[in-house]
């Protein structure tokens, strides 16, 4: 695994051991930017269920001003820490050892994000817990893009129904991403 592109371009990225994480592939990864591209200069990320970091430090390594990385599992932590030490993209980082909904809470009157990212564990419901917490939050507004990786089984016919609006869909081979925002 690797950042992509933009000033941390080609540097490999560590993963942690084990079953816990999934690594988001580098093809997968090029395309998630490819589509983000016009949106990522001069922007505020948050990454929800970092995992390792990669999508986040992508996002800095491609010119957003500030990424928040929310992960609650310690050694993933130690991870994300070493690969933005690793890239020199921590001075724009500020990572959260936390779980999601803690960390909604506790951004709360504090940042506004321009592109939500979560990669939560598949088939849990954790997208539908997070966006109801997002719906009455003030760090998004109609303008930020949710941005969801998950099973291709995932149903989000619910997102109408929360007040959010199916920007785009994107389909691989075993997972999606779904592109959303408040209406």
């Amino acid at each position: 695994m690797r950042v992509i592109a933009g000033k941390a371009r080609s540097l490999p990225l560590k993963t942690i051991e084990g079953i816990d994480t999934r690594p988001t592939t580098d093809r997968i990864k090029e395309t998630i930017f490819n589509i983000l591209q016009i949106d990522i200069a001069g922007c505020k990320f948050l990454d929800l269920f970092s995992g390792s970091g990669s999508i986040g430090i992508e996002a800095l390594s491609r010119g957003a001003s500030k990424a928040y990385f929310v992960e609650s599992n310690r050694k993933a932590v130690a991870c994300i820490r070493e690969n933005l030490e690793f890239t020199k993209l921590i001075d724009s980082a500020s990572i959260m050892e936390c779980d999601s909904m803690t960390a909604i809470n506790k951004l709360a009157g504090q940042e506004l994000f321009d592109i939500v990212y979560m990669d939560p564990p598949y088939n849990l419901d954790h997208e539908k817990n997070v966006l109801q917490a997002l719906q009455n939050s003030n760090i998004i507004d109609n303008y930020t893009l949710i941005v969801i990786e998950a099973s291709l089984h995932t149903d989000f016919s619910y997102l109408d129904e929360l007040g959010y609006e199916l920007v785009k869909e994107k389909k691989y081979k075993t997972n999606k991403h779904i592109f959303a925002h408040k209406k």
